[in-house]
């Protein structure tokens, strides 16, 4: 019994090195698992299921190839891909998650998130954030033509490029604070995200035990995933792109 998370793979026509990856972790890593968990940023841009791409379509097929072998899939909105709806995962065979989710990982509760929203000294970005995660204004983007939304996703891409570059570290990353309140808020002593690409595993006191916060890797140069299994602390591991 095997399961696996993985998260920012940021998959886009641009890089197709990644799109190989991907791929090939299905046919090999992820062949045979109970269960595969992406968690977020799965795309580096979503702008509606409509508009289905060759490389949408593409993915679309091999997690549904990977579904039918009997590999429960399940999908989480990030800060790229939100709009990410039903119709998608219908093709992909996969479940869509609210984010924050709790589940029963081999006998341990786990909270299951993308990330950004502990990156709360962030402020201006959680009030972006929290605009697009409105259902109406999501309702809104979506009525648009595609070519708008099109156009739409690259202005925010370079806004937020720009933005980025002059922030501080400590503003990009998660704020020690949110996690341990996300933990008690939750009665939980394990959580696993993605979304700050600084891949680790933190120790930590909450609910007053010790606790730890798992972060997934993105694959800009290395695959990472996050294998758990029953009786065994969940590992991270990576290879070169």
């Amino acid at each position: 019994m095997t399961t696996l998370f993985i998260s920012d793979l940021h998959l886009e026509e641009s890089r197709p090195d990644i799109t190989e990856a991907f791929l090939g972790f299905l046919d090999g890593k992820a062949s045979g698992v109970d269960q595969l968990y992406i968690l977020g940023d799965f795309f580096e841009a979503w702008i509606g299921d409509d508009e289905r791409t060759p490389l949408q379509e593409q993915i679309a097929t091999a997690l549904r190839k990977l579904r039918d072998s009997g590999t429960r899939i399940f999908l989480m909105h990030g800060n790229r891909d939100f709009l990410i709806g039903q119709d998608f995962c219908d093709r992909a065979g996969a479940t869509l998650l609210d984010d924050p989710t709790v589940i029963d990982l081999y006998g341990t509760p786990t909270l299951l998130m993308h990330g950004d929203s502990l990156c709360t000294a962030d402020v201006e970005y959680q009030k972006f954030r929290a605009n697009m995660r409105n259902p109406q204004w999501q309702q809104m983007i979506l009525q648009r033509p595609l070519k708008d939304r099109q156009q739409m996703a690259r202005q925010l891409r370079e806004i937020s490029m720009a933005k980025n570059q002059g922030k501080e570290e400590f503003i990009m990353d998660v704020t020690p604070e949110e996690v341990v309140k996300d933990l008690e808020t939750h009665g939980v002593q394990r959580m696993i995200h993605g979304h700050t690409h600084r891949p680790a595993v933190h120790e930590l006191t909450a609910n007053g035990s010790p606790a730890k916060r798992i972060v997934l890797g993105d694959w800009d140069k290395n695959v990472w995933w996050l294998e758990a299994e029953p009786g065994k602390e969940p590992e991270l591991f990576k290879e070169p792109l």
